[in-house]
């Protein structure tokens, strides 16, 4: 005698939550935020989304784009995950969507920024909860042009994140009337910055664009105050200049101006409620990849609501996720056509050891998702 029909087993069974995240390497604290942030909503909802109990199954992916195809399908093939959530490093990402586009396998990006994910290479089953590449560097490039600047540099590694960061900086400066002259990059991870410093203090542009991230940052930041161009060039960049970085940074960092949809000092319920949880329960303070997680279970959740906790109703958990509003700490967003979050882009400024948030820099702001069929 059957003891529940196919249906009532299906939603007494736990939802398998794959998370493709580093655990080792230069991004392994980024992938630990991620993860507390998914677990913390998790949490708040009596360990379960949607009434179905949730099962992790993890795989380290290294931060190497070289090892991502045979990563992922542990998960997919071996592990038969529900819904993949992964990761930090844009490479390994891309190679994710390519598998979760081939396996029709759900996946939530928390953070990777690569503008093809939810661009050329968009699915109806692949959704972002972070950013593109392009989002904060066209609002900072704006901001740039409303400040009066008229020619600007722009400087990173080159590499995807780079470069697509730089073209955004360009559209937004290019549309207030602004000019990039010169798009500077070296190889990454090169730090020996100084060949390039020489040449902005040559052109003397009236402001400079930088894209770096992590100790990169760290070295760049303090190597243009050491060049004194902190004094007459005004630096600016995305919120991956300054974020985590400050501390190491000290004084070359005080003043500096970045954008990005988290700041340390929104004072809102929603976002002061949910930093004194993740410190209370993981004795650390959140950042921006602790929200991205945070907001990958809230948007799975909302999916699993819309089909009545049937994770395998793939239609409805798919227009539940699309349609939904994520209520997130950082304020709440919608998501475009092409599953990225359509979300307001604050600008920022270094004081102490925050970055203090000065307004925003741009509402509800879409990705323009080039090349995006589905």
């Amino acid at each position: 005698m059957l003891l529940c029909s196919t249906l009532a087993c299906a939603q007494t069974t736990p939802i398998k939550v794959g998370l493709m995240l580093p655990a080792t390497g230069t991004y392994a604290n980024l992938g630990e935020m991620i993860e507390n942030g998914f677990k913390l909503y998790v949490a708040e909802q009596g360990g379960k989304l949607a009434g179905r109990d949730i099962q992790y199954f993890k795989v380290d992916d290294e931060s190497d784009p070289a090892k991502a195809t045979d990563n992922v399908n542990k998960l997919i093939k071996r592990d038969q995950v529900d819904v993949l959530v992964g990761t930090v490093h844009s490479g390994v990402a891309l190679a994710m969507a390519k598998a979760a586009r081939e396996s029709n396998t759900l996946l939530i990006v928390p953070n990777a920024g690569a503008d093809a994910i939810t661009g050329a290479m968009c699915a109806k089953n692949v959704f972002r909860t972070s950013f593109t590449n392009w989002q904060p560097a066209y609002a900072m490039g704006v901001v740039a042009a409303k400040n009066g600047h008229k020619k600007a540099m722009t400087i990173t590694w080159n590499y995807a994140a780079g470069n697509e960061s730089a073209k955004g900086f360009v559209d937004g400066f290019e549309k207030g009337g602004g000019k990039v002259t010169q798009n500077l990059t070296l190889a990454f991870p090169n730090v020996e910055f100084q060949a390039l410093l020489t040449e902005i203090a040559a052109q003397k542009p009236d402001a400079v664009y930088a894209f770096f991230a992590g100790g990169g940052a760290v070295k760049f930041v303090k190597d243009y105050a050491a060049a004194g161009l902190n004094k007459t060039i005004p630096l600016y960049g995305p919120g991956f200049l300054t974020d985590g970085t400050i501390d190491a940074q000290g004084a070359a960092a005080q003043g500096l101006t970045t954008t990005l949809h988290y700041a340390d000092n929104l004072n809102t319920p929603r976002d002061n409620a949910f930093r004194l949880n993740f410190a209370k329960t993981y004795k650390t303070n959140a950042d921006v990849y602790a929200v991205q997680g945070y907001d990958a279970a809230q948007l799975l959740e909302s999916g699993l609501k819309a089909a009545g906790g049937d994770i395998k109703n793939r239609d409805k958990v798919i227009a539940g996720m699309a349609s939904s509003q994520v209520d997130s700490p950082r304020g709440k967003f919608t998501l475009s056509a092409a599953h990225n979050p359509v979300q307001d882009i604050y600008l920022r400024q270094v004081k102490g050891n925050i970055n203090e948030m000065k307004g925003i820099a741009i509402k509800a702001l879409a990705d323009p998702a080039k090349g995006c069929k589905m």
